[in-house]
């Protein structure tokens, strides 16, 4: 069957997403060309002007993508396993395995980069940490409230202790794997969350 020209539309723009997200972590923004970008993909130059304006509507169109990435890996594997300290080191194993090449970091590195210095970027990347940073607010609660242990702080505080310690740590993982080890990850989030020991028989429900 013949593909609509919607889904032909569709697919041009996720191969230059894609492309764009692998060029920019392992190149940087600034050092690759709309050009570079449209080759990697398999696409025109003009396809990616036509489908975001240019590079810096390419990168805020990688934004919204990411912020659904982001959220996806950090809840990875959540439904897999019911054991509080494993589901803590999942979150810390989805950005630090080398799932997509190693990329998660770097592009997420690099985004920040571009946004600090740019505040066309960094307002949607500001935008992009505080839906992340939601979602995993309204994840804490559930997870307070099942194991009826209450959050030392408010879950919007919480979470964003726990997005930092995460990618934090992650950066310190990237250059010195056995210096920062997920078990550790774990046991630090646990005291970051108040939870004790015991909690870890609770079965907690995924959000």
């Amino acid at each position: 069957m013949a593909r609509t020209q919607d889904q032909r539309r569709a697919e041009t723009r996720a191969r230059l997403i894609d492309a764009a997200a692998d060029l920019f972590a392992r190149k940087g923004f600034h050092a690759v060309s709309a050009e570079a970008v449209a080759g990697a993909a398999d696409r025109t130059t003009g396809a990616l002007y036509n489908h975001f304006g240019g590079k810096e509507g390419l990168l805020l169109a990688l934004l919204e993508v990411w912020k659904e990435q982001t959220a996806a890996e950090l809840l990875a594997g959540f439904e897999e396993v019911t054991e509080l300290d494993e589901r803590l080191a999942a979150m810390f194993g989805a950005l630090t395995r080398d799932s997509r090449g190693g990329s998660w970091l770097l592009l997420e590195m690099e985004l920040w980069l571009h946004g600090a210095r740019d505040p066309a970027i960094g307002e949607p990347l500001a935008r992009r940490y505080a839906d992340v940073r939601a979602r995993l607010a309204e994840g804490l609660s559930d997870w307070a409230e099942a194991a009826g242990v209450p959050l030392r702080r408010s879950p919007e505080q919480t979470a964003a202790g726990v997005l930092g310690l995460l990618i934090g740590c992650a950066v310190q993982h990237r250059l010195d794997p056995p210096a920062v080890e997920a078990r550790a990850v774990a046991e630090n989030l646990r005291d970051l969350l108040g939870l004790t020991q015991a909690i870890s028989e609770v079965g907690m429900r995924s959000p």
